[in-house]
């Protein structure tokens, strides 16, 4: 959900800004087939990580993946995602990772540490390998917002980073197909 209407990309923006440029890349109609996801799931809050799972698993499906396709490591917490995430990343059994979990805001200061350091680790992974890895951590005020955003339904947050997950790792892949190319920028040492 956004905060907003007017922040929702309008209908049809897509192929009015296709009608003015060379090519337009989208995943958005991207299939899962084929495509090998791992997921990193936080335990501490688990019983909404769980939830968030099984919302990610379902899109999956429904886009064509395969669960054999599928690899989900446990750790402890969300501090602990990113390096989970990196090995994931490294190992080049995935095409992509997806975390989850939830940071619950409570009554210290952890909140601002663990839901700040997790987003910005799994960045870096994603940055430092060139791999897909999606932030599908909850960072709510209280308990009953992360039920709401883990529910069993269209608003479940789990399903939506997946479906992330596919639609990036399409764009990346029509990317590639861009190699051949002219290149755009220029090339130190050369005229």
């Amino acid at each position: 959900m956004t905060s907003s209407d007017e922040t929702l990309l309008p209908e049809g923006a897509k192929s009015g800004v296709e009608a003015r440029v060379g090519r337009v890349l989208d995943g958005e109609s991207a299939t899962a087939a084929g495509l090998r996801i791992g997921f990193a799931c936080a335990e501490f809050n688990g019983g909404i990580t769980l939830r968030l799972l099984q919302g990610a698993l379902g899109a999956l499906e429904d886009r064509g993946g395969d669960p054999a396709d599928v690899v989900v490591a446990w750790v402890p917490g969300a501090f602990e995602l990113p390096v989970v995430a990196q090995r994931l990343a490294q190992s080049d059994s995935v095409d992509a990772v997806v975390c989850l979990g939830a940071v619950i805001r409570g009554d210290t200061g952890h909140y601002e540490f663990v839901a700040g350091e997790c987003a910005s680790g799994l960045q870096r992974v994603q940055l430092d390998t060139g791999t897909p890895v999606v932030f599908g951590v909850l960072t709510t005020e209280t308990v009953d917002q992360a039920l709401v955003r883990s529910a069993d339904d269209a608003s479940n947050k789990g399903a939506e980073a997946v479906v992330t997950a596919v639609e990036t790792v399409t764009v990346l892949r029509s990317v590639a197909t861009l190699s051949g190319a002219g290149r755009v920028g220029f090339s130190v040492g050369r005229r």
